[in-house]
């Protein structure tokens, strides 16, 4: 099954949806990375902001101190104080000493129990080799993201001490459901972007391909035997505007060609025909020719029978000048048609009567209709039936009886006869040269028959077609209107 092709406009109309829906999952797309980027953000400053309060703090407690500041002493002096600084900061944190035993955290062991009571000797190592002597472990717990940062704080000396470590979930509800929020928001305005893109994309596709489809139907209709009329179209775009102007040159050129052409052909019908008309006066000329000699030879007064022989001498001559003056009134009924003389007429009595030279047992005449009316010139449709009809006695052959049908009827705008017989019929080869001028299979004749009958019917926009099968016969079929309207 062959693939069906979209058209222009539909592709168009496709494409510019899909650009729309495709720029939408685009910006919903960086809208969801921006929001988690700035929520990322926001969780890394938030908890270096409360590094940095809980550091002033330690600070703080280490200066004011009475007891002597040293990692041994750490538990002694935040006995009491790292529950203060908890409560003021509203941070949980725990303090390590630098070998990452835990010293102090600031919630009791029985609501801390994922507490690590010993830091990893990676974390150590990690804390040791920063520059900052700072280190953020991230880990998943409980489904949800969570921080632990680890960073040494040192004396008024700038001697270690310890290590601080923050523990922190990253509450991301509030982002989500602002984002949810958005992404609801935005997606209606989606919905109505795509609806109005529907709209334009198919004005769109339309008014662009609406040039397009102008100059298609022109193109269609373009065919070499008629006046062709160029396209004029107002407000084309560049590229529709060098099509159209290029189609009005192939209509020039085009115009140019078939004049060429048909003064050629004419041309070449006319050599043809002087070359058919030559060839068919030399036919009697000879024997005129040859006669003359003759009679020039034997020519003697005394001969007792001089009367009988310039009698036979004149017949032979009278005889071949009717066969040139035959020759000359068929090429000239061929080249002009002789003038309509229409009339109003029973085609039924005009058929009968042209059957009447013919053998009654040779020819069935058929018609339902005792009387049909039409609008024809009697002389031409008396040619036409008995040039059809003495075709089809000379298309039996030898020793074959002659079984030709003539049937005529009517519809409700158009004669119709039909002329069958049992000859030889029409072979393959020459079916296309029946109604060609000078054309023919007899021994005799100029071909010009079907040829002249042809041209009547076409100048009464009738048509004349034929079927054979070899060797059983052919049927002409003569189809004409019965109200003849010359075209203007």
């Amino acid at each position: 099954m062959a693939k069906r092709k979209l058209s222009l406009s539909s592709r168009i109309f496709i494409y510019m949806i899909m650009l729309v829906v495709l720029a939408s999952i685009l910006i919903a797309g960086v809208t969801i990375y921006q929001y988690s980027e700035q929520s990322q953000d926001y969780h890394r400053l938030r908890l270096e902001r409360k590094e940095a309060q809980l550091i002033s703090s330690i600070n703080y407690v280490l200066k004011e101190t009475t007891w002597e500041v040293k990692t041994e002493n750490l538990p002694l002096i935040f006995k009491d104080k790292i529950y203060e600084i908890a409560n003021i900061h509203n941070v949980n944190f725990n303090l390590y000493d630098l070998k990452g035993d835990l010293v102090k955290m600031s919630k009791p062991n029985f609501e801390n129990n994922t507490i690590e009571t010993q830091l990893s000797i990676d974390i150590l190592d990690k804390l040791n080799q920063s520059v900052s002597k700072r280190f953020v472990e991230k880990i998943k717990r409980f489904g949800e993201d969570y921080r632990s940062s680890y960073m040494i704080f040192t004396d008024n000396n700038a001697k270690p001490l310890g290590v601080l470590n923050v523990p922190y979930f990253d509450d991301d509800s509030l982002n989500y459901g602002e984002l949810k929020t958005f992404l609801i928001r935005l997606s209606y305005a989606y919905i109505i972007m795509i609806l109005v893109a529907i709209a334009f994309a198919y004005f769109v596709s339309k008014y662009i391909t609406k040039s397009l489809q102008t100059i298609r139907e022109k193109m269609k209709g373009t065919r070499l035997q008629k006046r062709n009329q160029k396209i004029e179209l107002k407000g084309a775009s560049l590229e529709v505007s060098a099509l159209v102007e290029s189609y009005n040159s192939m209509i020039d050129e085009l115009e140019d060609s078939v004049k060429k052409l048909a003064t050629s052909e004419r041309e070449q019908a006319w050599r043809e025909m002087a070359k058919q008309v030559a060839h068919e006066i030399k036919n009697p000329l000879t024997p005129m020719r040859l006669s003359v000699q003759s009679f020039q030879r034997k020519f003697d007064p005394q001969d007792p029978d001089i009367h009988k022989k310039v009698d036979e001498y004149t017949k032979t001559l009278i005889q071949q000048i009717d066969t040139m003056s035959s020759i000359a009134s068929a090429f000239s009924d061929f080249a002009k048609m002789p003038a309509q003389k229409l009339e109003v007429l029973n085609v039924v009595e005009v058929v009968e009567l042209s059957l009447d030279i013919f053998p009654v047992s040779d020819i069935k005449f058929i018609s339902n209709e005792s009387e049909i009316i039409a609008n024809f010139d009697r002389s031409q449709l008396i040619r036409i039936i008995t040039n059809l009809v003495k075709n089809a006695v000379q298309s039996i052959p030898e020793g074959r009886a002659p079984q030709i049908s003539v049937h005529l009827f009517s519809d409700d705008t158009d004669v119709v006869i039909k002329v069958k017989d049992n000859g030889a019929g029409i072979t393959k080869a020459i079916e296309d040269r029946i109604f060609e001028p000078k054309f023919t299979t007899k021994t005799s004749g100029m071909g010009l028959g079907l040829p002249m009958i042809k041209n009547m019917i076409d100048t009464y926009n009738g048509s004349i077609t034929f079927s054979s099968i070899i060797d059983e016969g052919s049927q002409f079929t003569v189809r004409f209107p019965k109200y003849f309207q010359d075209e203007l």
